[in-house]
């Protein structure tokens, strides 16, 4: 279960956030939607690391090897002998693994930011035509009761161990201290 609660401005939901991981919430339950960029750990902590390196990297070694394997293939499967020159010319090797190396980067990356973007999505997530116009949503996920593994190490003061109905109502309860406008749920 999510709900999404809908703020002013920042320092309000910097103090609800604050409120929320006092209370137990562990900082991967809640995520922050806003229609300007702020730098991480201003609202959420994202904290997880992403695919978008790895995956741009895999697609650059995997077209030099296939730039590679096509240049010096075709010459290897098709030798023309020019006088004594080698039949696995080095230049135009190299330019065409060059070309199919970056053309793979280039995908490569492509598909990693539709990673990094959860593109395309799975579900519609919640969402308030207001975070368009400048208020700022902090959406909460309430995970089920007795779910250790949302606890971490600080099982003592974990929100987790408690039923999604008591999850909620603290939540409900810190976000109208911190000033919340509404709440949206799924």
């Amino acid at each position: 279960m999510e709900v999404l609660w809908i703020f002013r401005d920042v320092e309000s939901a910097a103090q609800a956030v604050q409120g929320l991981i006092g209370e137990g919430f562990a900082e991967r339950q809640i995520t922050s939607l806003s229609s300007v960029a702020y730098p991480d750990g201003v609202l959420v902590s994202a904290g997880a690391k992403g695919w978008f390196r790895q995956v741009t990297l895999a697609g650059a070694l995997t077209g030099a090897c296939a730039g590679f394997l096509l240049a010096a293939g075709t010459a290897w499967l098709y030798p023309v002998q020019t006088g004594d020159k080698p039949i696995i010319a080095l230049f135009p090797t190299g330019i065409v693994t060059f070309e199919v190396t970056m053309l793979c980067a280039i995908i490569g990356t492509m598909l990693g930011m539709f990673l990094e973007m959860r593109l395309p999505a799975r579900k519609a997530g919640l969402y308030d035509p207001e975070i368009a116009e400048g208020a700022i949503g902090i959406s909460v996920t309430f995970t089920p009761p007795g779910d250790a593994a949302a606890c971490g190490a600080d099982a003592e003061h974990c929100i987790a161990l408690l039923s999604i109905g008591e999850q909620r109502q603290r939540a409900e309860a810190i976000m109208k201290r911190a000033g919340a406008l509404r709440s949206v749920t799924e």
